[in-house]
């Protein structure tokens, strides 16, 4: 009995459940809410959510309802302004999170309520705002403008953590515990942590690519990757370590401790241990060294590992402390030490701040010296650089090993010691030293101070040659010390050119890092990232593999059946293919070494036009007697290379015999361009020298080829489409520049073979003819 009043309760729990769900369903109308109609537009219900927002705003309106109110105007807004979320609400009527479910199935929402009672959060509409409930998260908001302009260039210092969430987000609820656990302990180590409201910067989470909410992603480098596993804090936290490169850190030991310190000359850059009792690398180190990889080398001895024991008894490690040292030139002896039982963030930026740069470094890129000699903001901030001009080699080694002890020995905050060699930074050497021939194959020691960002600078030379002599360096500390009193010392000027990026890898290297980077970008895109954010790419992919596909697969079953359907090579049918069909010979290299050119007269008139074979062209030279000779060689040399083609047939016509069947011919050209009425007086002078007509005796059309005039700019390739008045010939043929003298008559036809591709391409206009007229 008892278990069946268990049932019943249990029953009428879930009704009355149902009934309130139903209730609150019904009760919530965004259109009504915004006071907009369900065809309004999206311009009109964002004017009317920026009024009463302003309106209800609980900082402005101090009604006690205002606040419930307001979350009621945000969360219509919301809904309205997404087309997916509005179009399930027109559906179905449905305002949960939960959108777009047909009603039969909104009895799932309850994921077995006898499995701890468990609800969706679509059951419940609890009159609260995210901010009230994150309010610690309000210092981490972004913005979209601030996140392009400060965020993305900050995260190549160091990675960010960043969490999408909104209003009425049940799961952003249960997540936030962890997530303040985790920020409180990540964020003291250095790592960036940054809170997106959906609702309010839609852009950004757009931009993000976070189409759900929650969502927690990862920044570095400007690039971002997605987290995709249980939301626990060893989950986050080996996530973050996820995102830092592999090689920040090298492994050190008695074996290889030398080499690795020994790198501070290639690199050029301090090299830092760091000991400690952990045998694997703290997060805080690996954030560190991806803060500083631009200027410090990092290692890590693991003090409990067997074989570590000469180092730390080389450099008196306390193994129970961890220690942090950095080394400069020398690597028998630390340059700076520090050592404390609890590493701080902050204590380990001051240590390394102070030791960012090697005692004299080189200039190896412009960069740095912009960093190393900083320009002159004001009198009392005066930043004097002392470069060395040296060369490479043991020759030259004397003369460093004393200028880094001078350094060593005069280090001050206004002065910085640097070096250069002078074949590898030729243009900047020559722009101090100017080939003063007291400095050739020797060192030379400059003081300048800069003044402008492009390059101007003020300098002085020590008068002799660099030796590292004691009197050198009495020299130098007495030019020094009167600088301090006299900066009008330097009194030399110059502008420097910019410096060789030495350390820069070559092209072939910077391409395969490049290819590297993109295809690691596109792997974690398509197996980690969000798949929306890869539709497009893959969608463009396997386009392009059906398109390449297919055009096989067509290609392959067309070849096959013109091998079946072609006719044997002996028998002359009829073949209506293509007229262009010719054009897949037009490649063929010519078989003789000679034009074989006929004369178009009333013998060969009805085998060479009015019975030639189907899909073949006569082309046909005009020509007259006095230009037959110089027409004949230039029309040889411009269709030499289409002699390889079978369906093409050389021939030329005799403007002085058969000029009225060219005339008549040209009548059905009228319409490319006006032809003179046969009544004109000068209609008998018309020069038609030169011209080309392609026939088609089959198909009854020919194409047209005007001769190139000389003076015309660029010149004029004869085609169908193209054609103009025809030249003049008698008085104004001796006026004319289309004289029949050699040269002229040539050029004719400089642009023949440009017109004989475009007719293989049968991209000219065709003349058609009703019939072929007699050739007297």
């Amino acid at each position: 009995m008892e278990l069946k009043k268990l049932s019943i309760s249990l029953v009428v729990v879930l009704v009355l459940v149902l009934v309130l769900q139903i209730l609150s369903a019904v009760d919530f109308d965004p259109y009504r809410i915004l006071g907009v109609s369900r065809t309004s537009s999206q311009a009109d219900i964002k004017k009317a959510y920026k009024k009463l927002a302003r309106e209800w705003h609980p900082d402005k309106n101090k009604d006690p309802g205002a606040e419930d109110k307001f979350i009621q105007i945000s969360k219509a807004y919301e809904i309205l302004s997404n087309e997916e979320k509005r179009s399930n609400f027109d559906r179905y009527g449905d305002v949960g999170e939960n959108q777009g479910y047909p009603q039969q199935q909104q009895h799932r929402q309850f994921h077995h309520f006898h499995e701890s009672f468990y609800f969706d959060e679509s059951f419940f509409h609890f009159p609260f705002n995210s901010e009230r409930r994150d309010s610690s998260d309000e210092k981490y908001l972004l913005h979209f403008s601030h996140y392009v302009n400060e965020i993305v260039p900050d995260s190549f210092k160091k990675p960010y953590l960043i969490k999408i969430t909104s209003d009425w987000c049940f799961s952003c609820i249960h997540i936030e515990p962890v997530w303040k656990e985790v920020v409180q302990e990540l964020e003291v180590l250095g790592v960036g942590i940054g809170v997106v409201h959906a609702g309010y910067e839609r852009r950004l989470a757009h931009h993000l690519g976070a189409h759900s909410t929650p969502s927690i992603l990862g920044l570095i480098n400007g690039k971002i990757a997605f987290f995709h596993n249980a939301v626990i804090r060893e989950n986050l936290r080996q996530f973050v370590e996820s995102l830092l490169p592999g090689n920040l850190i090298e492994k050190i030991t008695d074996k290889n401790y030398v080499r690795f310190l020994s790198n501070w000359k290639k690199e050029n850059k301090p090299h830092v241990l760091l000991f400690d009792h952990m045998p694997v690398v703290p997060l805080l180190y690996k954030l560190t060294a991806f803060a500083y990889r631009d200027y410090l080398s990092f290692g890590y001895v693991y003090v409990g590992l067997r074989g570590t024991e000469e180092l730390s008894r080389q450099y008196n490690i306390n193994v129970y402390t961890p220690t942090m040292m950095i080394f400069k030139e020398h690597v028998d002896k630390p340059a700076d030490v520090i050592q404390a039982r609890e590493m701080k963030k902050q204590l380990i930026d001051d240590f390394l701040s102070q030791n960012k740069f090697l005692l004299a470094a080189r200039l190896t890129n412009q960069k740095l010296f912009h960093e190393l000699c900083p320009v002159k903001k004001s009198h009392r901030q005066r930043k004097y650089c002392v470069v060395l001009l040296t060369g490479e080699g043991d020759k030259f080694a004397r003369t460093y090993e004393a200028f880094v002890a001078f350094a060593l020995a005069n280090t001050k905050d206004t002065v910085r010691f640097v070096h250069i060699y002078n074949d590898r930074q030729r243009d900047f050497a020559h722009a101090l030293l100017m080939d003063d021939e007291k400095y050739w194959g020797k060192s030379a020691v400059a003081i300048l101070e800069r003044r402008n960002n492009v390059g101007r600078v003020v300098y002085k030379i020590l008068e002799d040659a660099w030796k590292g002599s004691e009197e050198d360096n009495f020299m130098l500390l007495d030019l020094l010390a009167q600088l301090r009193t006299d900066p009008g010392l330097l009194s030399s000027d110059t502008v420097l050119p910019d410096l060789n990026d030495e350390l820069a890898p070559v092209f072939f290297l910077r391409w395969l890092y490049s290819a590297i980077e993109y295809v690691s970008d596109v792997w974690d895109s398509v197996f980690h990232n969000n798949w929306r954010e890869m539709m497009p790419l893959l969608s463009l992919i396997f386009s392009a593999l059906f398109i390449l596909f297919g055009t096989v697969i067509v290609q392959a079953f067309s070849d096959s059946s013109d091998e079946r359907d072609s006719p044997l090579p002996q028998k002359e049918e009829p073949n209506e293919k293509n007229d262009t069909a010719f054009s897949k010979e037009n490649s063929r290299i010519p078989k003789k070494g000679f034009v074989e050119v006929t004369e178009l007269t009333d013998v060969t008139y009805t085998s060479n036009l009015v019975r030639l074979r189907p899909g073949h062209m006569n082309v046909v030279l005009i020509l007259s007697n006095p230009t037959k000779t110089s027409l004949l060689q230039k029309f040889a040399l411009e269709v030499y290379t289409f002699t390889g083609s079978s369906c093409l047939h050389f021939s030329f016509l005799s403007l002085d015999k058969h000029r009225e069947w060219l005339e008549y011919l040209l009548e059905f050209a009228q319409d490319a361009a006006p032809i003179p009425n046969q009544y004109d007086k000068h209609f008998l002078e018309r020069d038609y020298t030169g011209y080309v007509l392609a026939l088609n005796g089959h198909k009854k059309y020919f194409c047209l080829f005007k001769p190139h005039r000389s003076g015309d700019e660029g010149g004029t390739m004869g085609s169908c489409e193209d054609y103009d008045p025809l030249l003049h010939t008698g008085e104004a043929r001796g006026k004319s520049s289309c004289s029949p003298g050699s040269k002229q008559v040539k050029n004719k036809l400089s642009k023949l073979s440009l017109w004989m591709e475009r007719l293989l391409e049968g991209s000219l206009q065709r003349f058609y003819i009703p019939s072929w007229p007699a050739l007297d």
